[in-house]
């Protein structure tokens, strides 16, 4: 006897034990808790089958008064209109009171609750697995005011028709407390991880986006591509290159990450985010607007150039034709600056604003002869 008591406290213990840890319910896999809200209920489910057996062959009651009897002494509502009249009957039924109805019942509960809790906890620290697909991922987070950075990028985003519904995921160590309000607002959700770890990367769907955006975690330091460069090989081995816009700080490092098959490489240009957004609405454009901000190949120029009603394309024209670059807009005679005006547009101009190739940008004087020169000849023509 003294062995069968023995059994029966370790097992007891037990049961009390785990539903302590679960207790600790965060702290617990999302796999474990189920398990434990399957178990009980598994467990109370048995019970209640139990007492209705029990019910038909004491009490010779037919299957569903035993049902009925059975879920109002479980649920402790006790109507009176049936019960157990033998002292078997009464024993089962007191049993299935105490062990079932006040025990296990309020340990389900329990564990439900504690499997809400923990997906909340979860979905606010970032540790959920939100299972997307077909999302825009996004990793890492620029080094100074992330939260600013990231609300204008997505504000982008979110103004393109292609991208107006569309899941975002950040994945980073930045919001390990949870997403700011601002943030949440724009449909965001988060994965608390690195992508150097394999496991974060699966838990945020990599490969089910359908864009991801490496971002340089340090726009002022060169260091930062190395870590990029190891997200960019692992991106390569699961064939995702194509899908990536990777920021790289140094550009001597372009060449590594092109041969990873990277889409799209850009410097981290923390004030305009919308470059990364162009590389995603439509590819290729991100590298007109980022050569705009350079001095290095090609760079806009304002040059001081009186039009008196010339039509716009005729303008462009002269100036593409004498091969000194492509006018991009012009500035009014009130200094208001006028951008991709129609081609029959006429134009009352004190300035043109043209973007020339640094090797050779043209004068001034270059361009007011152009412009005179073409219309010369047009003149002409019509004469």
């Amino acid at each position: 006897m003294g062995g069968y008591y023995g059994r029966m406290s370790n097992r007891v213990t037990e049961f009390i034990r785990h539903h302590q840890r679960v207790r600790h319910a965060i702290y617990q896999t999302d796999t474990k808790l189920r398990q434990s809200v399957v178990r009980s209920g598994l467990v109370l489910l048995s019970f209640a089958l139990l007492h209705v057996i029990a019910m038909m062959w004491l009490e010779e009651m037919a299957l569903w008064p035993a049902v009925w009897l059975t879920m109002t002494t479980l649920t402790t509502v006790g109507y009176g209109d049936l019960s157990a009249s033998t002292p078997a009957g009464q024993a089962a039924t007191i049993i299935l009171m105490f062990i079932c109805g006040i025990t296990l019942m309020t340990l389900l509960i329990s564990d439900y609750v504690d499997y809400r809790i923990a997906r909340r906890e979860r979905i606010r620290t970032g540790y959920w697995d939100w299972n997307m697909a077909e999302h825009i991922l996004i990793i890492n987070a620029p080094k100074y005011n992330a939260e600013a950075y990231f609300q204008r990028m997505i504000t982008q985003i979110r103004e393109s028709d292609e991208y107006r519904d569309t899941p975002i995921q950040l994945l980073n160590e930045d919001f390990a407390d949870g997403l700011p309000e601002s943030l949440r607002a724009l449909g965001v959700v988060h994965t608390t991880g690195l992508a150097s770890r394999p496991d974060d990367l699966k838990r945020a769907g990599v490969e089910r986006a359908s864009h991801i955006v490496v971002l340089a975690r340090d726009e002022y330091s060169a260091d930062s591509d190395s870590y990029t460069f190891d997200i960019a090989y692992r991106l390569f081995e699961l064939h995702l290159g194509h899908l990536t816009i990777a920021e790289c700080v140094d550009d001597g490092n372009r060449a590594r990450l092109r041969n990873l098959q990277v889409k799209s490489i850009l410097r981290p240009i923390r004030s305009y985010p919308e470059i990364i957004v162009r590389a995603m609405v439509a590819p290729g454009v991100e590298l007109v607007i980022e050569d705009m901000f350079t001095h290095e190949d090609d760079h806009p120029v304002r040059y001081p150039v009186w039009l008196e009603g010339e039509r716009w394309a005729d303008v462009v024209n002269a100036v593409v034709q004498a091969n000194l670059g492509t006018p991009l807009a012009y500035v009014t005679k009130d200094g208001e600056v006028v951008t991709h005006p129609d081609g029959d547009h006429h134009v009352h101009a004190q300035s043109l604003i043209i973007l020339v190739h640094t090797e050779k940008t043209p004068t001034i004087r270059d361009v007011a002869r152009a412009i005179e020169v073409h219309f010369n000849i047009h003149a002409a023509k019509l004469d």
